[in-house]
């Protein structure tokens, strides 16, 4: 319930924000790739500048996920080392507890 409030408390005003700005500034916009030649239009790109907005916005969510992903990789390797040895000794001890029942039920037969 908190991440949940969380989200909106930080996803909401985000969302409102940028279609402000996407309101606000749809004016066509020249993107231009080439530093040195910027009237160069083969490396130029024009759009309303909303759009340039939402893809900055979209590759920021993008590297910060793989970012994320990444940190948190060990993390992950060690719930799969960590399930790994759980299902090792869960089967250790049904082995065992299968053993002791066998000793226990030899033991009942030659004593009745």
């Amino acid at each position: 319930m908190t991440r949940k409030l969380i989200n909106v408390l930080i996803l909401v005003p985000i969302a409102i924000v940028l279609i402000v700005l996407s309101v606000a500034n749809r004016n066509i916009v020249t993107l231009a790739l080439n530093p040195f030649d910027p009237g160069d239009s083969v490396l130029s790109v024009s759009a309303p500048f909303f759009v340039f907005l939402f893809l900055a916005v979209m590759i920021g969510m993008v590297i910060g996920s793989l970012a994320t992903w990444f940190k948190q990789g060990k993390y992950r390797k060690k719930a799969r080392v960590e399930a790994r040895e759980a299902v090792r000794w869960h089967t250790e001890a049904d082995r065992q507890r299968e053993r002791a029942e066998a000793v226990s039920d030899g033991k009942s037969l030659t004593s009745a």
